[in-house]
């Protein structure tokens, strides 16, 4: 069961994960040994997932999201499965997802401009298996918002 130490952990590492366990234990009021026997088994218990940095896509040449909304003609799950194989591969997916609504998928796709997008859509999206739809929207402004561990779990 969570407890407030393991929240207050989560929030640490939410803001920041390259935090020292040295400065987390001493935040939060605990010997270094015990902040990190409580971060391993977060991360065995599943709670932590893993570690990742966040790029600033526009500083290495990705200007462009793109939201693209993909609807297939048939819902059977090998062929589920087989577009989620091919959507794996394609360069700048960053996310997909299997969604509700009037579209099956919703992808992410990061590219460095509009022809880059024009030419992911034309070697990889329109050639996905079972496609019958593409709608694509880019994003204009990404605003900033709390983070993944305040919004999950409240500010400290």
């Amino acid at each position: 069961m969570m407890d407030r130490i393991d929240l207050a952990l989560l929030r640490a590492l939410g803001r920041d994960a390259r935090l020292p366990v040295s400065r987390m234990a001493e935040e939060i009021g605990l010997s270094q040994s015990a902040c990190t026997r409580r971060i391993q088994a977060l991360e065995a218990s599943g709670w932590i997932a893993g570690y990742a940095a966040r790029f600033g896509l526009r500083a290495i040449g990705f200007r462009v999201t793109a939201l693209v909304d993909i609807t297939l003609s048939t819902q059977s799950e090998e062929e589920l499965a087989r577009f989620e194989r091919a959507v794996a591969v394609i360069p700048g997916v960053v996310e997909c997802m299997l969604v509700s609504g009037s579209h099956d998928y919703r992808l992410k796709i990061v590219c460095r401009d509009l022809d880059d997008y024009e030419r992911i859509h034309r070697e990889h999206l329109g050639r996905l298996p079972c496609v019958t739809t593409i709608n694509s929207s880019f994003v204009l402004r990404a605003i900033p918002t709390r983070s993944e561990a305040e919004a999950l779990f409240g500010p400290a």
